[in-house]
């Protein structure tokens, strides 16, 4: 669902609350959190989305790479996995395997175990997982936690809602799309780990389906605070502005830009080229970590990051306020 569409949704609900539930809907945070005991709290989330890449094996794998993210950016760890699954009857049962397969390798990867699943019959197909993780109480990084004078790093490039849109109209080069599918299949186990390590940074988010300036509205909006976003140091996949630039637009991109221009006070400076603004809005599949650092902590956080490949560059800054600032 669109951002206006699920805001709508999800307005007239009460919202639950329970000693033990840490983290709920409250904050709009990437997954729930309940403590188990001192020190030992399960992280929840559900995940999935129709194919992105015509590869039975890759698709599987990148929707569980984009599932197990949301537990990454909380701050945990990734112990087992439920496949939701929804295929047309008429699939071909080795193509399903595919998925399956792909998926149960990624989730692998990330030192843990597809358990088991629930599957349905679906003229569409759809591919996710129910990822359960667990982390410290007191470590918990969440949307709410970012503080002025915070430097935000970025994880990944952006671009995937455009390139795969690209590669639907038949216009895609691959070799831009083999640099999107590989960083799609880049787990956030990594960047997770080297933000773990800096003990001080607190509040993160995953960059998925609301895009760039999507998730950072939610974390200036939970945090108090305005963040500024140099947009010509957001990295972008190679080819990504170009076909933004030609319209291969996805419609989530739209939908991201309307909804969060409006409500998350997002003002983009003139001198912004025209495609780089679009692309911040673009709807992104298996995306990176955007954290707020500390300033101080910065560069002990680079290193961690050089050491275990985890891609974060410096994107913008934390001030008082509210909202979004996008300048060059």
């Amino acid at each position: 669902m669109g951002p206006e569409a699920l805001a709508q949704v999800l307005r007239p609900l009460a919202i639950q609350t329970h000693p033990d539930l840490l983290v709920g809907l409250q904050t709009s945070d990437d997954a729930a959190v309940y403590r188990l005991a001192p020190g030992l709290a399960i992280v929840q989330t559900v995940d999935f989305f129709t194919p992105i890449v015509d590869d039975p094996w890759t698709y599987g794998a990148i929707a569980a790479a984009n599932s197990m993210s949301d537990v990454y950016a909380m701050g945990g760890d990734v112990l087992m996995a439920l496949n939701v699954a929804a295929f047309p009857d008429n699939l071909s049962p080795s193509l399903i395997t595919g998925i399956f397969a792909g998926a149960s390798a990624k989730v692998a990867e990330a030192g843990a175990v597809i358990a088991g699943g629930h599957t349905v019959v679906d003229a569409e197909p759809k591919f996710g997982l129910s990822v359960t993780g667990r982390i410290d109480p007191e470590r918990i990084m969440t949307k709410a936690a970012a503080r002025p004078g915070d430097v935000l790093v970025l994880g990944k490039p952006i671009g995937t809602g455009v390139i795969s849109t690209a590669l639907k109209r038949e216009i895609c080069d691959p070799d831009d799309l083999a640099v999107a599918v590989a960083s799609m299949l880049k787990l956030n186990r990594s960047a997770a780990d080297a933000l773990r390590a800096v003990p001080s940074v607190r509040a993160c988010t995953d960059v998925t389906g609301f895009g760039l300036l999507g998730h950072a509205s939610e974390m200036a909006e939970r945090s108090a605070v305005k963040l500024v976003i140099e947009a010509e140091s957001v990295p972008l996949l190679p080819g990504a502005l170009r076909y933004a630039t030609h319209g291969a637009i996805p419609g989530g991109l739209g939908r991201n830009r309307r909804y969060f221009q409006e409500h998350g006070r997002i003002s983009i400076a003139s001198g912004v080229d025209a495609a780089l603004a679009t692309l911040l809005f673009d709807p992104q599949t298996s995306g990176g970590l955007l954290a707020a650092v500390p300033a101080a902590d910065l560069p002990r956080l680079l290193e961690e990051s050089a050491a275990r490949d985890a891609g974060f560059a410096p994107i913008g800054r934390v001030v008082e306020g509210e909202g979004i600032d996008v300048v060059r």
